[in-house]
Parts: structure tokens; sequence; C-alpha cells
């Protein structure tokens, strides 16, 4: 009786111990194919964003490109043709003592040497020559000082000295998105003064635009830039998305800011 108990108390042992070991085994098949299935699912969401990211990038280039194509032909063959025209105008000599037609005469002239610098300038703001010999901070300058007008729009600019001069494909990105962004806050805010500050640290540039005018918040910024009409936002998004970057709109008492957030290698 004793050696039979026995028997079924070690039977019992052993099914338990079996019954366990299966427990065991299926708990450890179910984690590996969970861990299996989330490195798959974390690769596949890695090659969408890397295939996104390059996407992005492909159709940065390619506005950049067309831009310098575009700047080219303005300068080599627009501006040509005004150039000549300018020298015909000059060769030309009044002797017509009539005040009228010498007053045509000076405006037709003054309205195209206007054409020929404003070409010379859209030409210049396009392929960004001062970005690719003097670097970010001098383009910058530039830039916002070219624009600024103290009876329409003063633009105060504090660029930080230390940030280093690399002129790559990540300079003329933060460039053209301040750009896009100053000729936005020209366009739609009416502000009267903008404010243009950099702080180099901890390999991070940091740019914080603000102005006096009407703005943008955050959650704006995020409805406008999925419109048909958000070109702009959405090649600003680009951008930042290109860059890695981190771009925020906020309203304080004195007005609006726009930060931008970029890791430099």
């Amino acid at each position: 009786m004793n050696q039979g108990s026995t028997d079924i108390r070690l039977l019992l042992v052993v099914g338990i111990a079996a019954m366990l070991m299966l427990f065991i085994s299926l708990l450890l098949i179910f984690i590996f194919t969970q861990r299996k299935k989330l490195q798959f699912q974390n690769e596949l969401q890695a090659m969408q964003n890397a295939q996104k990211n390059q996407l992005i990038e492909a159709a940065v280039r390619s506005e950049e490109i067309e831009r310098h194509r575009i700047a080219e032909e303005l300068h080599d063959e627009v501006g040509a043709i005004l150039g000549a025209s300018s020298l015909h105008f000059n060769s030309v000599r009044i002797e017509d003592p009539d005040e009228s037609n010498q007053s045509i005469y000076q405006k037709g002239k003054d309205l195209l040497d206007e054409g020929i610098n404003k070409i010379r300038g859209l030409s210049h703001s396009l392929h960004s020559n001062i970005l690719q010999e003097f670097g970010l901070n001098e383009a910058l300058s530039h830039f916002c000082g070219k624009i600024s007008h103290e009876s329409v729009v003063e633009i105060s600019v504090t660029l930080d000295p230390s940030y280093p001069t690399q002129v790559g494909q990540n300079d003329i990105s933060i460039y053209r998105i301040v750009q896009e962004l100053i000729n936005n806050i020209n366009k739609h805010a009416k502000a009267t003064k903008i404010f243009v500050r950099s702080i180099y640290l901890n390999k991070t540039l940091m740019i914080t635009l603000t102005h006096n005018g009407k703005g943008l918040t955050q959650s704006h910024f995020e409805e406008l830039r999925f419109k048909k009409d958000g070109l702009g936002l959405k090649n600003i998004q680009n951008r930042i998305i290109l860059l890695k970057a981190d771009l925020k709109f906020s309203h304080h008492a004195g007005g609006y800011a726009i930060d931008i957030s970029v890791p430099v290698d």
C-alpha cells in the first residue's frame, strides 16, 4: 500500500513537472515569437523612415538644383539682355528740349535699372553664393540686411560667432528655413520688428526668430502645413525632418516666437 502511494506521488510529481516544463516551453516560445515580431516591426518602421527621409532628401536636393538653374538663367540670359538694353539707353542722347520726352526717357531708364537690380538680387538669393563663400552667419546677416528697412520692417541680427563654417547641405537647409520663415513673416504677419538670434552650444545650433506681428502657434502651424496652399510650410517641415531638427511656434507677451533647434555633427 505504501509502495503504491509512493508510485502515485512520483507519477504526480513527474506529471506536474512535465506540465510545468511544457508551460515554460510554450511561454518561452511565445516570448521569442513576440520579440521577433517586435523586431520585425521595428526594422520595417526603420526602413519606412529611411525611405521617407530619402524621398525628402531627394525633393530638397531637386529644389536646390532647380533654384541654381533658375538663378543661372536669370543671371546669364535675362540679366544679359537687360544689361544690353541699359547700354543702349545710356548711348541715346535726347536733344529734344521737350520736358515730357526727357521725363519719359528718364522714367524708362530708371525702371530698367530697377529691373536689373531686382534680377541680380533674385539671382543671388536663389543661388546663395554668399552662403557658399562665407558661411551661414554671413549669409543670414546679408539676407536680413538686404530686406530690412526702418520705414517698413526692421530686422536685428545677433548670431553666435562660434558656430563652425562648414557650408554643407545642412547649412543650406538651415538658411532656406530661416529665409522662408522671414519671407512668411513679411508676407503675412505685418510685423515692423524682427529679431534673429542664434546660440551654438553642445553641438546644437539654436535659432530664434521673434516678431511683433501676427504669428502662428504650434497647433496652427500643424494645421496649415497640410493644406494645399501651405507649400512654403511643407518645404520648411521637409527640411526640418531632413535635419532631424525641432521647430516650435509660440506666442508670448511681446509677440510671436519661432524656435529652431538643429543637432550639428
